[in-house]
């Protein structure tokens, strides 16, 4: 089975067998042509993988009813057979939570919601081992959670949630406290072209104690505390499986948000919750699209 995550300038892809193990794995780059990429990293998967004759492809994206993806997304339909199990898209929140629930950190539990954060915002319901994906595909468009009172117009576009913690809302916000008078190492590292100031620049300054990155990440997990409670709230999930940057900043960012969870829940239901740091990283929607293709195709 052959899974792929299109991302806005790269796609991640795997084939994987049917014990979930990671057999090939290939990420490739795109400028623009994000097909190009797909069929690159696929390319080389294939090539990979003992016997690639007959494929089975799933597909998935943060956003599959873009129009960012649909060019992506229909070559792919075209070049492997058209079918629904073929090239199929998911989002990458359900197909990460599939993944993370077949081989990862909820490998066998039931009911578990899986919330990232990296370039984009993303999450996934898995109920009784089935992934819940709403009447039109939109369940889990944890994006749009509103968090915030007040009204702007990024939030009308890409939601509060995402404007707030994705990768470019992080660095929003940083360099809104700079240019309000605060002064942070980061600009020596970039020579003061806030431009090119990244997520990586802001959580590596906050672990070297600069007081403007650790307030920023501060209260990126306040947001992201609020966003996971909400959901664990309103689905009542036996783990939570925290993604993206969250799971690779234990010390720095996975402790605050798990602490805010607990401020924001009931005691009885944050006792009764297991919290985990995702287990299949930057590959976790690619295995779960290849699981979500193979399990159609059968």
């Amino acid at each position: 089975m052959f899974g792929v995550e299109l991302h806005d300038a790269r796609a991640v892809a795997v084939a994987v067998n049917g014990g979930g193990e990671v057999l090939a794995r290939s990420i490739a780059e795109a400028s623009a042509d994000v097909a190009g990429a797909a069929r690159t990293a696929l390319q080389k998967v294939r090539q990979s993988a003992a016997d690639s004759r007959d494929v089975t492809l799933g597909v998935a994206c943060i956003a599959p009813e873009s129009s960012a993806f649909a060019a992506a997304i229909d070559a792919l339909a075209r070049e492997y057979g058209g079918a629904p199990e073929h090239a199929a898209p998911t989002s990458s929140g359900v197909a990460a939570v599939v993944a993370e629930a077949w081989v990862g950190a909820a490998k066998g539990v039931g009911d578990v919601v899986y919330f990232a954060v990296d370039d984009h915002t993303s999450a996934g319901i898995l109920r009784a081992g089935v992934p819940v994906t709403g009447s039109r595909g939109r369940a889990g468009s944890v994006a749009w959670l509103a968090l915030n009172p007040v009204e702007r117009e990024d939030y009308r576009r890409v939601g509060c949630l995402e404007a707030e913690v994705s990768a470019a809302g992080i660095v929003r916000r940083f360099i809104w406290r700079i240019k309000s008078g605060d002064a942070s190492r980061i600009q020596d590292e970039v020579a003061n072209d806030l431009a090119k100031v990244t997520v990586s620049h802001i959580l590596a300054a906050a672990r070297e104690h600069d007081g403007v990155a650790i307030s920023v990440v501060r209260d990126t997990a306040k947001y992201l505390g609020m966003a996971a409670a909400n959901l664990v709230a309103v689905i009542d999930p036996e783990m939570l499986v925290l993604g993206g940057i969250i799971a690779g900043e234990d010390a720095l960012l996975l402790d605050l948000v798990r602490a805010e969870i607990s401020r924001r829940l009931p005691r009885m239901m944050f006792d009764a919750l297991t919290i985990a740091p995702a287990a299949l990283g930057a590959e976790a929607a690619a295995i779960g699209a290849a699981r979500l293709a193979g399990a159609a195709a059968r």
